[in-house]
C-alpha cells in the first residue's frame, strides 16, 4: 500500500552510500515527511513502473511528491527544503539548471559501488525504522 499523505524515497538498497542517505534523511525528517522503497523492492519496482520509469536504472534517487516524481538533484534538493535549517537554504540551488547541477551527481551515481562499496542485499530497517518503509 503506497502512502498519499507522505513523500516518497526511493534509493538503491544494496548502495552503501544510498543507505547512508537515507540513514542521514531519517535522522533530519524531524517532520515524519518521507518513506521510503529500495529500488528493487516490489514497492520501489511498483511505483516505478506506475511513473513509466525504468526499474532496471539504479543511478538515480526518486522523490515522489503525489503523482508527480522528481530525480538526481531536484529530488535531493526538494528533500532537503524540508529539512530544518540550514539544509533547507540548500534549496537555492535549484535555480541552476539540472544539466549543470547533475554533473557531479551522475559521476558519483556511476562509480558510488567502487567507492563506497555494495551489500548483497537490500537494507533491512531496525524495528524502530520499519514503519518508514514501504
Amino acid at each position: 500500500m503506497i502512502p498519499e499523505d507522505h513523500k516518497i524515497i526511493l534509493f538503491d538498497g544494496i548502495c552503501n552510500f544510498c543507505n547512508s542517505s537515507v540513514n542521514f534523511i531519517m535522522d533530519h525528517d524531524k517532520k515524519d515527511v518521507f518513506r521510503f522503497a529500495a529500488l528493487q523492492s516490489d514497492p520501489g519496482v511498483e511505483l516505478q513502473k506506475k511513473f513509466c520509469l525504468d526499474p532496471n536504472d539504479m543511478q538515480s534517487f526518486i522523490l515522489i511528491e503525489g503523482n508527480k516524481y522528481f530525480k538526481k538533484t531536484t529530488a535531493a534538493l526538494r528533500t532537503a527544503r524540508d529539512f530544518g535549517f540550514p539544509w533547507n537554504f540548500s534549496y537555492v540551488f535549484i535555480i541552476i539548471p539540472p544539466f549543470i547541477r547533475n554533473i557531479a551527481y551522475n559521476i558519483i551515481a556511476k562509480y558510488r559501488y567502487k567507492w563506497f562499496g555494495k551489500r548483497d542485499t537490500c537494507r533491512i530497517p531496525s524495528p524502530e525504522e520499519r514503519a518508514k518503509f514501504l
